[in-house]
């Protein structure tokens, strides 16, 4: 990438046949420019003022009245769910097949960014950033919590009382059968992590990637909805597509850092006696802001993308470690039966109505989905940003599939050892720890244990960072048009009130508030993700594409 083939704001011209649209709009054109003190300042109006002080009342809130958010938010997140369950089940549904019929159609061949486009990042570099930005803490938090949760609430089998059932066992349970509970238990894990989550992600970073490598539109939400709504995009129905966009991402990374921050915690104190509390977890979520500030200075390449690399080694090494320190064959044949019976159970599994098993789908799968709806701005964004040069075949294939099995290969490893550890040891310490202490109670039974602890430490610490430094990327090319080389103190700002925002939520309320706030962003968002699946389609259709 050249000067002479970007524009003024660092978005690359498409290069060979790409379908341009035409509008009078010019990226910035709304922005309010100038200079606090020595600080540069380019920002969209209005979307930074409602944004930035909405969240500014916001944290205030919480900190100044933490009785009130924690009542607030204790009694939104159970109403939202039971109320909206079927509606994110649905989606999600929609989000899965639709990408799926994107790898098969003809519209595969179209190139983002010009049929004559090179990709900007290897596979080894673009993989690692795909994972980082959009699974890493999660898969730390889960990797051993959630097929032992699952597995312990199947293998309980159900409990009904006034003809509702009150366990907490995906579909009809497996009372008692140890073997049918750990496919269980795992098919309902990687129902989570695998083509539903990644198929959200795809369909924003399509969108974005499309309409601006493709249309040279600006890299912002509203951009991706020209189609539907027309030169209206520039006007307040863009502004509140932005403006959502932007809650969503910053409560989706706030709830993320919470979970990080509390798993964080626990691991040191197991390890070095730091005290347990939401202190503490205030100071790690400040400190590793702070590390995150070091990291968006640097900008992506030499930030995110340096640390995205290393995060992705560490993870790699510890993968093998227990995959070799653990229980080995047991741990492929768990991995061969999970994917069978993630397949099999998964009609079940996404069914939007109809279930008995409530507390599954409404406490665990409707949560999990608009974690991920409110992640999809910022991981999408980031995904459209580092994915120019591929064909949509191939970006939904890598973007869907292979991230996919790495998950269900990640969940296969540390979940299937501590199952193994239970079932065939009878340790039972992971299933009586709490969910942010499994992982390290499952490390305690292997060699090496306080190392490997340590890295587990270090790795939520660094996918701390990279979420926090991507999202405050993402957050900041929205807020300031479309523009992706607006000023760094705009960047700094979103980084901090990221932290401020999970630190807002843990007072209020704990990760009770943070699923609460995810939840509601998530909800309106689904909605705009719906449209986008229109808008993309809308926009393949006069791409030209290879024969």
């Amino acid at each position: 990438m050249t000067e002479e083939t970007a524009d003024p704001q660092g978005i690359p011209e498409p290069e060979g046949p790409a379908n341009l649209i035409e509008t009078d709009y010019e990226i910035g054109q709304d922005n309010i420019q100038g200079q606090i003190g020595p600080l540069g300042l380019d920002v969209h109006n209005p979307v930074f003022a409602i944004s930035g002080l909405s969240i500014i009342a916001f944290v205030f809130f919480a900190l100044a009245l933490p009785g009130q958010a924690e009542a607030i938010f204790g009694a939104l997140r159970p109403w939202l769910t039971s109320t909206f369950d079927w509606f994110f089940l649905g989606a999600g549904n929609i989000f899965v097949i639709f990408c799926l019929m994107l790898i098969v159609s003809p519209w595969g061949s179209v190139r983002l960014g010009g049929q004559d486009a090179t990709p900007d990042y290897s596979y080894p570099g673009w993989f690692a950033m795909l994972f980082a930005a959009g699974m890493g803490i999660g898969l730390m938090f889960y990797g051993v919590s959630e097929p032992m949760s699952h597995f312990s609430s199947a293998l309980g089998g159900t409990t009904v009382a006034d003809g509702v059932r009150t366990d907490w066992a995906p579909l009809g349970a497996a009372a008692g059968d140890q073997e049918a509970a750990i496919r269980l238990g795992m098919a309902a894990t990687i129902y989570h992590w695998g083509l539903h989550p990644w198929a959200i992600y795809a369909v924003v970073a399509l969108a974005l990637a499309l309409f601006t490598f493709n249309k040279g539109l600006p890299l912002t939400i509203r951009s991706a909805f020209y189609p539907i709504f027309g030169d209206r995009v520039w006007g307040w129905t863009g502004h509140i597509i932005d403006t959502l966009a932007v809650f969503a991402t910053l409560f989706g990374l706030a709830t993320s850092l919470g979970y990080g921050a509390t798993q964080a915690n626990a691991g040191l104190n197991l390890l070095f006696g730091v005290p347990v509390g939401t202190t503490t977890e205030v100071l790690l979520i400040t400190g590793i802001t702070a590390i995150a500030l070091i990291s968006v200075v640097r900008g992506l390449d030499g930030g995110v993308k340096v640390l995205s690399e290393i995060n992705m080694g560490m993870a790699f090494v510890l993968l093998i470690f227990v995959l070799i320190a653990g229980p080995t064959a047991a741990i492929f044949a768990i991995f061969g039966d999970s994917i069978v019976a993630y397949l099999t159970n998964l009609p079940a599994l996404s069914m939007p109505f109809g279930r008995e098993d409530t507390n599954y789908s409404q406490g665990w799968t409707a949560f999990y989905w608009a974690w991920w709806i409110s992640w999809s701005p910022f991981v999408g964004m980031f995904i459209a940003r580092v994915s120019r040069g591929r064909t949509v075949r191939e970006f939904v294939i890598c973007v869907l599939l292979i991230p996919s099995f790495v998950c269900v290969l990640w969940m296969s490893v540390f979940g299937g050892t501590a199952l193994t550890q239970f079932v065939a040891d009878g340790y039972t310490a992971v299933q009586d720890a709490p969910l942010e202490l499994k992982l390290f109670e499952m490390l305690k039974e292997l060699p090496l244990a306080s190392i490997t602890s340590f890295i587990g430490i270090l790795l939520v610490v660094v996918f701390f960072v990279t979420s926090s430094d991507s999202g405050s990327l993402v957050i900041d090319t929205i807020t300031a048009g479309g523009k992706v080389d607006a000023p760094m103190p705009q960047r700094v700002f979103w980084c901090c009130f990221e932290g401020a925002v999970a630190i807002a939520l843990l007072i209020g309320g704990g990760l009770a508030s943070l699923q609460a706030a995810v939840i509601s962003t998530g909800l309106p968002f689904t909605i705009v993700l719906l449209l986008l699946c229109w808008a993309i389609l809308k926009g393949l259709m006069d791409e030209p594409r290879r024969r």
